[in-house]
């Protein structure tokens, strides 16, 4: 896909997240009841639109969600221009297709599954701090100078969640979804900073994915 990613129909400002505080040591088993809550339980199909930086491309896409942490999706420009598709475990590409495409639009696995409205658990040996309050909720992973923050918070009884992804010390990325009340994701943006660019996702319902074994097979196999 050439560029980044903006959809008019989601145009509109997207929440901020309120500060929330002092962060307190916190162990891993401390996030997971938060991340289950995000946590797709059963096969899930997401249809969206995509445009990126306002001018630069526009189209449609899928993904595929299967408990607990294998992602499938594809894109593709107007008329079926540009195609590109990726399986995604946990925090590690199976495929992607092309791959150069693929990692040029989204600069890191988190901030993916992010624009999907799903938080990731802390990796192994990772620090975990975290404060839940009234307001929201915030956890920070940090290891050397790599960092993976969430944020979620209600603004009028609406849930957003914020992926913040940090690596080498440099902030490569921002995502803010939007979901509706019974928690799907309605719309998600990505700000990427290393590459900047703008991609915006609008969620709507469509054919479901069929989850046969081919799909989660690389385009050539």
């Amino acid at each position: 896909m050439a560029g980044a990613l903006t959809l008019t129909a989601c145009a509109a400002a997207f929440p901020t997240a309120p500060p929330l505080g002092r962060l307190l040591p916190a162990a891993a088993n401390d996030v997971e009841a938060w991340i289950t809550s995000l946590r797709p339980t059963v096969h899930t199909s997401l249809r969206f639109n995509w445009t990126l930086n306002q001018d630069e491309g526009a189209g449609k896409g899928a993904v595929g969600i299967a408990p607990r942490d294998s992602l499938y999706f594809d894109y593709r420009g107007p008329l079926g221009s540009h195609p590109g598709s990726a399986f995604i475990l946990g925090d590690t590409a199976v495929w992607a297709e092309p791959k150069e495409d693929v990692e040029k639009l989204v600069p890191s696995y988190e901030l993916l599954w992010g624009l999907v409205g799903v938080a990731r658990p802390p990796r192994p040996g990772w620090k975990v701090d975290g404060r839940r309050d009234a307001i929201g909720t915030r956890w920070r992973y940090t290891r050397g100078a790599d960092t993976t923050e969430y944020v979620s918070w209600k603004t009028e009884g609406v849930l957003s969640l914020q992926t913040t992804v940090t690596i080498d010390g440099k902030r490569i990325g921002r995502v803010v979804t939007v979901f509706d009340a019974a928690r799907h994701p309605v719309k998600s943006r990505l700000d990427a900073y290393t590459n900047p660019a703008r991609l915006n996702l609008g969620f709507y319902q469509g054919a479901p994915l069929a989850f046969t074994q081919e799909l989660w097979l690389a385009p050539h196999n």
